[in-house]
């Protein structure tokens, strides 16, 4: 088992900035990539970023190349997103999750735990 929590969310105008984090904790010998993914309110969730274990390999949704960046910290199990010139449409909950293997992906079927999430809100 894997535990996973979120932090970093908030209220922010737009063209603002946040930095996501997501420490895993509990099984966490194991190499996985890590994702992050969103949703918001009446909508599918939508892939965001993923990262490889090693941090080599990484990639964004189409709308977010840019503006994200997702990094890592193994030593701490920590990954991060960081949201750059926000915009209204970015307001959603945001969740972390463990990759089923070393190199992630784009479909929520590529991850095995979730966090519970953070609430991130773009005012215009």
């Amino acid at each position: 088992q894997v535990q996973l929590v979120e932090s970093g969310g908030g209220l922010v105008q737009a063209g603002g900035s946040l930095r996501l984090s997501c420490t895993a904790s509990g099984r966490t010998s194991v190499r996985f990539a890590m994702g992050w993914f969103r949703q918001a309110p009446g909508k599918e969730r939508e892939f965001v970023a993923f990262i490889s274990w090693s941090g080599n390999y990484h990639d964004y949704g189409d709308s977010l190349k840019g503006r994200f960046t997702i990094s890592r910290d193994n030593g701490k199990n920590t990954v991060f997103l960081q949201m750059n010139s926000l915009k209204p449409e970015d307001t959603a909950v945001y969740y972390c999750a463990v990759g089923r293997t070393l190199y992630g992906g784009s479909n929520g079927a590529d991850y095995s735990y979730w966090g519970q999430g953070t609430q991130v809100t773009v005012s215009s």
